[in-house]
This record gives structure tokens, sequence and C-alpha cells, in this order.
């Protein structure tokens, strides 16, 4: 307690960081003003009323930060940006353009994040329309003439576009990655809204219930932190070294690789991709054809987030996800090449190809392990909620992943950035 209280005082004290801090909040404050700015034409009481009954709704809401069931103009959250993402990264494994790009510094960044907002513009309308024709179908929202429809897809487009403008400012001027503090708000936002509707219905035979579901989840934290600050250290020696005229002395360093590599973000894509069919089933479940509306109300059925199906596909995501992340993030042959490059070695493994082989190993290992966590902490909430019968807080395990991450992540931003400027108090 007494270094936290330290490095608050010292936060406190820093006025870059003490700006940082407030520029952050601020956008957090704009983002829940926004969240309570509804769209015209929407019946709110029974858009509550659809919420409250369809579960998949309100799992959506959460991750939109209460933007959706107050449909708010930013009501499509960052999902339509997410899939983008999602899919420019993909394409940059497929395509050695873009892949190149990805390579490119910080100019490769700016066309990559340029691509992902271009592409995020007909995702966030077909999103908007899919959205309208699900509201018109439950009677929350009336027939718009063809310029009142145009007025409300342009909203969604702007709000999903404020959105990221705001997390590209934290990005840049906050503290942090701004879409994932975004995301960290939004369900933080919410969490006093579930937290009444679950006490709310809870009666005597379910306290104990509720009880073995706050200790699951506190024991879920611990082990999120634990996941998350597990190290994996590769001894790497360094020879001595004569350049120019002068040499330099040998030394020995690690090569840390972390357990949980991806971090929150297999988490946050597969959620997107998960929710995808229900979407897809309710947009078209009252479709005139007799066929297409049965298939569209199998998917909803199929894959209710307390079913089967969804938390089968769900792990299945979230595993392959943190692979395919890993691989992005991390790469063996040039963090291989680095090594040789700079004379470096790892002991009893032979530079070059082998010493690729072997991070390849180690990280392969490594990353089933945190792969095989984060599946379990996905669907977890899932398999408690069944045994303890309190649905309402579905959306727990994935929440509570996201939050505690983003709070580490973000905590040792600030840590690093106080020890560069309070650089003499940190060395004993």
């Amino acid at each position: 307690m007494k270094e936290i209280r330290e490095k608050i005082n010292l936060l406190l004290r820093d006025p870059q960081l003490k700006r940082k801090t407030i520029f952050t909040l601020f956008l957090f404050f704009a983002f829940r003003v926004f969240a309570f700015l509804p769209v015209p034409a929407i019946d709110l009481p029974r858009l509550q009323a659809l919420f409250s009954q369809n579960q998949f709704l309100s799992l959506l809401d959460i991750f939109s930060g209460g933007t959706l069931i107050n449909f708010s103009v930013m009501a499509l959250g960052l999902n339509p940006y997410i899939n983008a993402s999602i899919v420019i990264q993909m394409l940059s494994v497929l395509f050695p353009s873009l892949e190149r790009l990805t390579k490119e510094g910080e100019y490769g960044r700016y066309k990559i994040n340029q691509y992902t907002r271009l592409l995020t513009v007909p995702l966030t309308i077909a999103q908007a329309i899919g959205i309208y024709v699900l509201l018109r179908n439950q009677k929350v929202i009336g027939v718009l003439s063809p310029i009142q429809f145009f007025s409300f897809v342009v909203t969604m487009v702007a709000g999903t576009f404020i959105l990221v403008w705001f997390g590209e400012l934290i990005s840049e001027y906050g503290l942090g990655n701004g879409i994932s503090l975004l995301i960290f708000a939004g369900i933080i936002g919410r969490l006093p809204v579930v937290a009444r509707r679950t006490l709310v219905v809870v009666n005597q035979e379910m306290i104990f219930s509720l009880i073995v579901f706050v200790v699951v989840a506190i024991l879920v934290v611990a082990a999120v932190v634990f996941v998350n600050e597990s190290v994996r250290k590769i001894p790497v020696y360094y020879a001595k070294r004569i350049k120019g005229n002068r040499m330099y002395q040998g030394a020995t360093n690690f090569l840390p690789l972390k357990l949980n590599q991806a971090g929150v973000i297999p988490i946050i894509f597969a959620v997107s991709f998960v929710l995808f069919p229900q979407l897809i089933g309710n947009f078209l479940a009252y479709s005139k054809n007799l066929t297409v509306a049965t298939v569209a109300r199998f998917l909803a059925q199929t894959f209710n987030p307390s079913g089967f199906f969804y938390n089968f596909f769900y792990f299945i995501l979230v595993i392959g996800f943190t692979y395919f992340y890993t691989v992005i993030v991390f790469n063996p042959q040039k963090i291989s090449e680095e090594i040789q490059k700079h004379g470096g070695f790892i002991p009893g493994i032979r530079p070059g190809l082998p010493t690729k082989q072997y991070l390849e190993k180690i990280l392969y290992k490594i990353t089933s392990v945190g792969a095989l966590f984060l599946g379990m902490i996905a669907i977890l909430p899932a398999i408690v909620s069944g045994l303890t019968k309190i649905t309402s807080l579905l959306i727990g395990g994935t929440g509570v992943l996201i939050v505690v991450s983003v709070i580490l992540e973000t905590f040792k931003t600030i840590e690093a950035q106080l020890v560069m400027r309070n650089y003499d108090k940190f060395i004993r």
C-alpha cells in the first residue's frame, strides 16, 4: 500500500502525467454523456423491455457501454472498427504489400489505420441497417421516410467515428491504448446497472449461489493477474565485440516471453465474431421467405449466449485468435536475426535457424497454456451461471478479463513514464 501511495503521489506531482490523466477522464466523461444522447424516433420504454427479455441484446449493450439500450448516437459502439481491424490484420497475413506496410514504422501504421477507417464505413452502414430492421420488426421504431432513414444511418456512422476519434486521442494524448480504455469504461459504466438487476432478482434461496459467484469472480481476478504477469525468461548471452577502436564487454540478458502474449485482444476479437450469427438471425427472423426465417430463428436459438454452441465457438475462437495475434506481435524469425546480428546466442542453441526453431517451440508451448486459460475464462461465467441460475451476470468472465487486463496495462504505462521522469528515485 505504501508503494502504491508513493506512485500516486508521484503521478499527481508530475505535470505531464497529471495532464494526461485529466484528459483521459474528460474523454471518459464525454463518452458517458454521448451514451445518454438518444436518437429521435426511438420508443425507449419498448426498447428497454426488449433488452430485458433478450440475453443477446443485453450482452451487446454491455460491450457498447450502455449506448445501445439508450440507443444513443454511439449505439453501435466500437464493434465496426474492431471488425475492420480484424479483417485488415487477416489480410496483412495474406497480402505481402499489407504485410510490408506493418513493418514500415510510423508511416506503415498510419496507412493501416487509414485502411481500417475506410473499411469501418461500409461495416458501420451494414450494422446500422441491420439494427434498424431489427428494431422495426420489434415495433421499437416506426417506418422512416428515405430522408429520415438516411439521417439515421449517417448518425450511426458519425457516432462510431466520434468514438474511434476519442480512442485515438486517448492513445496519443492520454494514458494507454484508447480503444481498450473506452471498452473498459463502457463495461465499468454498466456494472452498477447489472449488479442492481441481479440483486433485484436474487431471493433467499439464491444467496448461496450469489456468494459462490462472487468467490469465483475473485479467483478469476487473481488468476488473470497471475497469468498476465507470468513470464518465461530465456537467457541470451552476448560475446565481447570490437567495433571501431572500442571493445564492448560481453553481457547477459533475458528475452521475456509472456504467458499471455496477446493480452485482451483475442477476447475482443472473439466476442465480435461470436455475436455475428445471432445478429444475422435476429435480422432475418421476420423475413417473408419461410426458409430464410426458419434458418434465422435456428441461428438465433443455437447461438444463445447461455447455449452450448455459442460457448463452444467462443472457446475455439479465443484460442484461434490467441495464436493468430501472438504470431503477429512476436516474430521468432526476426528475433533470432536480431540476436545473431548483435552477437548474441541462447546457451546450448546455435544462432540462426536453430534459435528460431527453439523460440517457436517455446512460444507454442506457452501460447497453448495462455490460449486455454483465456478460453476457459471466457466460457466460465456461462458454466457458473448454469450452476447458480444467476443469468444476469453472464458477461462476468469476459468483462473481468478485459477490465483487469486494461488496468494492468495502464498501470504499467504509468509506471514506465514515472520511471523515465523519476529515474533516480527508482534505482535501489
